[in-house]
């Protein structure tokens, strides 16, 4: 399971939940250029919308530059919303989880299982600025104290 994309502020701004595992809907150049590293989800978030009646998870400002080798492609947007594919069940739940007030759906990272895209994303909920400053406080502690066990 290799990764391809990680949203490194999402465990800093977020505390994580639940977690789910997605799949993506993407055109051939956007996987080539997925695979190729040239993805990111700074910024990135996922949002329900209803059409005809049918409410579906869309993945909003995940950046995916076109594929090089493909040559240029005059009508691509590299912003443009990326539909996720999930079962009704899950679908439902996380709906129904996204109307609380305080939640929303974070992805976390883009890999590869078999030959297919994922997306992990999860239900989140934002921190407040002392919650980040205590795990700023950690990390320098933590850090601090490695330094000094690999001195000795």
């Amino acid at each position: 399971m290799p990764t391809l994309a990680i949203n490194k502020k999402a465990k800093f701004d977020y505390v994580i939940l639940e977690k789910f595992e997605a799949g993506l809907v993407l055109s051939g150049q956007e996987v080539k250029a997925i695979k190729s590293g040239q993805v990111s989800l700074r910024g990135s978030y996922i949002i329900p919308k209803t059409n005809n009646g049918k409410t579906e998870l869309f993945l909003i400002g995940c950046q995916v530059p076109s594929y090089k080798p493909a040559g240029p492609l005059p009508d691509y947007n590299p912003l443009r919303e990326r539909k996720l594919l999930l079962k009704k069940e899950e679908l439902a739940k996380l709906i129904g989880k996204k109307q609380e007030p305080g939640l929303t759906l974070v992805p976390l990272k883009i890999y590869t299982n078999h030959s297919f895209l994922k997306l992990e994303f999860a239900i989140g909920k934002g921190k407040k600025k002392y919650d980040k400053r205590e795990a700023i406080k950690k990390r320098d502690i933590d850090k601090r104290l490695r330094s000094l066990t690999k001195r000795k």
